[in-house]
């Protein structure tokens, strides 16, 4: 079997709406016409809104994609029982309703024949439909993760990231949502990408943040988001991988 060149991992809870609207023919579309090998890993994380049986009866039209399912565990989960089984020389992990179009990984791959081992998708200072309220968290979420981790990096958490694999398949594991194994309730946002790149550039890889378009085109209903806990929560997080990273936790192995 040849070695894809790229691996793409999407993870999937509750995604009915933008499975209906033809996401996963989004994605198909791009990759039918780009000229290196794919494959598509499409995680389901245990959804209860039928949205796993349109993936199935995609997946069964269209070679190159793959459902995998996991026990209910989080996005950060998801993506990594994506990586475990992904083969291609980089990986690249992007969000189901594609509010970051597939096409932007053009931006990304020649970043890594100059070096790099970690490209990511910037959404900028300024977030395009945003509200308000989300444009004031996102803020302060901004200037409290730039104190005391990744100073010069302007937006952690945009869902658009590649990594080389093997970096990949060494970082995961480390993370402390993987880790620790709390039991995922719902649909909830972790500071996961911020322990990642922080771990990233503490093994010495090269990171290169870079703009993508963006534009919130999420249509789901079933993830009951709270944006205000979720960054309280973010925050904690942050804290925490300082902490982890002066107790010498991640200077082990």
């Amino acid at each position: 079997m040849i070695k894809p060149k790229l691996s793409i991992v999407i993870p999937n809870y509750n995604e009915k709406e933008n499975l209906e609207r033809g996401v996963l023919d989004q994605v198909y579309n791009y990759l039918k016409k780009v000229h290196y090998s794919w494959e598509v890993i499409v995680n389901d994380d245990g959804s209860t809104d039928g949205g796993d049986k349109l993936i199935e009866s995609f997946v069964r039209k269209h070679t190159g994609f793959k459902l995998i399912r996991g026990q209910h565990g989080g996005k950060a989960a998801g993506i990594w029982n994506g990586i475990r089984v992904a083969k291609g020389e980089i990986v690249l992990f992007t969000d189901m309703d594609q509010s970051t179009p597939l096409k932007e990984v053009e931006k990304l791959l020649p970043w890594f024949e100059k070096g790099y081992d970690v490209v990511y998708g910037s959404r900028g200072k300024m977030r395009n439909n945003f509200p308000w309220f989300r444009q004031v968290t996102s803020w302060g979420f901004r200037v409290f993760r730039g104190l005391f981790l990744l100073r010069d990096v302007v937006d952690t958490q945009c869902g658009f990231k590649a990594l080389r694999l093997p970096l990949a398949k060494k970082i995961f594991p480390k993370l402390s949502v993987i880790t620790e194994k709390s039991k995922a309730e719902g649909w909830k946002v972790s500071a996961y990408d911020v322990e990642m790149l922080f771990l990233a550039e503490k093994y010495g890889s090269k990171l290169k943040e870079v703009d993508v378009v963006w534009n919130d085109e999420d249509t789901s209903t079933g993830k009951n988001k709270n944006f205000v806990s979720e960054s309280l929560d973010m925050l904690k997080q942050i804290l925490q991988v300082k902490l982890n990273d002066i107790s010498g936790k991640y200077d082990k192995n």
